[in-house]
């Protein structure tokens, strides 16, 4: 390990004690969605007191920048590597996803990069440690993309907690769609051939969806729910809703699917006399792409520190992240790592987990890793242009 790396995991060591009690205090206030404003604060302070230039609100009310380095003029060719921080939580389960981890791993990883750089004899490039809130609903992450706040990053890197290891996990893209069914009320005993039933519409374009699911490529997914379905058993319901989502490994699986799925539904309103309107839900999660050269050096970089890769089978197919939008935007690495539990996301059971002090090793070894890699970004320029040229070819691949 050079002397550089050596700095940067030695800065994160001596904070390990400050970086759980961080952690500890996000995962104890699991506010929600665009809600996270004492995570805000708390993160933003704790940067503030480290030595970064921050903006607090940066864009949306939750989110922020922490800056280090040379930002008054575009350096040529000096790289801008992002970080990424999460902190919302669940309803009803908290940290169920390990945002707290993420947070505490954005901010370690964060220090050590910055304590790398101070340590050079000269000016390598510049980091931002971005904090992005709302990924589990209203993806924040496409808002700062629209908002332009990933314009200038050359390389954005965040680890994500779970059951299993994977520097190259599948998070699928998805799309959101709400079908309102209309049909016309009647007494359902005393005049039921009168009635145009939207409750029935709904249900078979649920059972259509079932039974298409025969035919979905093993990893599509599609999920629906019954939102909307009447209010009295004696009245035939004339409005009903079913809100959908569809999801694939890519843009054209997604689109595939997604025209299957609206299909159903329309088939669903043909049959029983109704009509629906499909109304898109804004914001799709789009597919996450994880750049090869930075998936190597994680692997490289992490073997250092004791992450442990398994032995390569089967891959799991997991949800989506905004931080798939990023990755169309912004060559990026997203693995998810074992924070020393069997639990799998979104249930009390890894609620419990992410805020347990067992989920501590692994998780300072994740944010050492990604200064790391981020130190071999700056001190190696031909990497960005390797990283780029991966970057375009996966871009045609979509």
């Amino acid at each position: 390990m050079d002397a550089l790396k050596q700095t940067a995991c030695a800065a994160i060591d001596q904070q390990a004690d400050q970086l759980h009690k961080l952690s500890s205090e996000i995962w104890e206030l699991k506010e929600l969605a665009f809600e996270e404003h004492k995570s805000h604060a708390t993160l933003t302070q704790f940067l503030r007191d480290a030595g970064f230039v921050v903006e607090p609100r940066h864009k949306l009310d939750t989110a922020f920048v922490a800056r280090w380095g040379n930002f008054d003029t575009h350096q040529e060719g000096k790289p801008h590597v992002a970080v990424i921080c999460e902190y919302d939580a669940l309803p009803g389960i908290g940290h169920a996803c390990g945002h707290n981890l993420i947070a505490e791993i954005g901010v370690a990883a964060g220090l050590g990069i910055k304590a790398a750089l101070q340590a050079a004899n000269h000016d390598l490039g510049k980091l931002s440690v971005i904090g992005t809130p709302a990924e589990e609903a209203g993806g924040g992450k496409i808002d700062l993309l629209k908002a332009g706040v990933f314009d200038d990053v050359d390389v954005a890197m965040m680890c994500h907690p779970g059951p299993f290891s994977d520097a190259r996990p599948i998070f699928l893209g998805g799309k959101r769609f709400n079908a309102n069914f209309h049909g016309r009320a009647s007494h359902a005993a005393g005049y039921p051939w009168e009635a145009v039933n939207a409750l029935d519409a709904a249900v078979l374009a649920y059972m259509n969806v079932a039974a298409l699911r025969q035919q979905m490529r093993p990893e599509w997914r599609t999920h629906a729910i019954i939102t909307k379905g009447g209010t009295r058993t004696n009245i035939i319901p004339d409005e009903t809703e079913l809100r959908l989502q569809v999801r694939a490994p890519n843009d054209s699986g997604v689109a595939v699917l997604e025209g299957k799925v609206k299909a159903c539904v329309t088939a669903a309103a043909t049959s029983t006399g109704c009509t629906v309107d499909i109304v898109d839900v804004p914001k799709p999660y789009e597919c996450l792409v994880t750049n090869e050269t930075l998936a190597r050096l994680y692997e490289t970089n992490g073997a250092h520190v004791g992450v442990v890769f398994p032995q390569e089978g089967p891959k799991k197919v997991l949800g989506s992240t905004d931080m798939g939008n990023v990755s169309h935007k912004v060559p990026s690495l997203h693995p998810v790592y074992n924070c020393n539990t069997e639990a799998v996301n979104h249930t009390h059971q890894f609620n419990a987990a992410a805020g347990s002090p067992d989920a501590q090793p692994s998780t300072i070894a994740q944010a050492k890793t990604l200064a790391m890699i981020a130190v071999d970004i700056f001190q190696q320029p031909e990497l960005l242009k390797t990283i780029q040229e991966d970057f375009q070819e996966d871009l045609k691949q979509l």
